[in-house]
């Protein structure tokens, strides 16, 4: 499970992939509540755009945010069927969340030890998300929140390496920029294809341990 990671700040590579801009003001490092860069379409203009949007899925029903701390990430697998995602799922609500790096726990010194983990190429990219909209019913404010899509990770050769052992292995799933406006048009087969770790870019991965 990811639940930390840096948003990217390198306004020209988005601009150069997705032709959008970053929006201001978002935290260095993002854990579970923090806001961070979303690229959505609409799949009725095909406009593409690039917002804030909290860690931690809010579905549209939710009474109130406490949902958040147990939806940050989500199953590929299972995603269509579940009470918090099968809205969004239904609907197609794709996004990229705009990364620099993530991070995992590597358990080989026998404690948990935080790792990085970045593309080969060194360049930021999107991970699939599911994304929705609850409005504060105190306040009636619009939070839009997504949940980082993940997938079976036994056999990657960078992702197995992490977590407890004996636990399952999962990574989130990175798109390839050659395919995010597949990505965020897929319709739900095309979506069921691209959740594969087979269409990742390499990744490369470093012992972080924080100061």
């Amino acid at each position: 499970m990811c639940t930390n990671f840096t948003p990217t700040r390198r306004a020209p590579w988005v601009k150069d992939k997705l032709g959008v801009d970053l929006p201001a003001d978002y935290p260095a490092e993002s854990y579970p509540g923090f806001a961070a860069p979303l690229v959505v379409q609409s799949h009725r203009t095909a406009r593409v755009a690039c917002g804030l949007a909290r860690f931690g899925l809010i579905p549209a029903w939710a009474q109130d945010e406490k949902i958040a701390r147990h939806t940050y990430n989500a199953r590929s697998e299972t995603a269509a069927e579940k009470p918090s995602y099968r809205t969004p799922w239904k609907l197609r609500q794709w996004g990229l969340v705009l990364v620099d790096n993530f991070y995992e726990p590597s358990y080989a010194t026998g404690k948990a030890v935080r790792w990085k983990i970045e593309l080969a190429s060194g360049e930021p990219f999107g991970i699939a998300c599911l994304w929705d909209r609850w409005a504060h019913p105190s306040t009636g404010e619009w939070v839009v929140s997504f949940s980082m899509l993940t997938v079976n990770a036994d056999a990657h050769p960078v992702m197995r390496q992490f977590h407890k052992p004996g636990d399952e292995k999962r990574t989130p799933v990175v798109i390839a920029p050659a395919l995010h406006a597949a990505w965020l048009r897929a319709d739900h087969t095309q979506a069921t294809e691209l959740m594969s770790w087979a269409h990742m870019p390499e990744l490369r991965a470093e012992a972080a341990p924080r100061p």
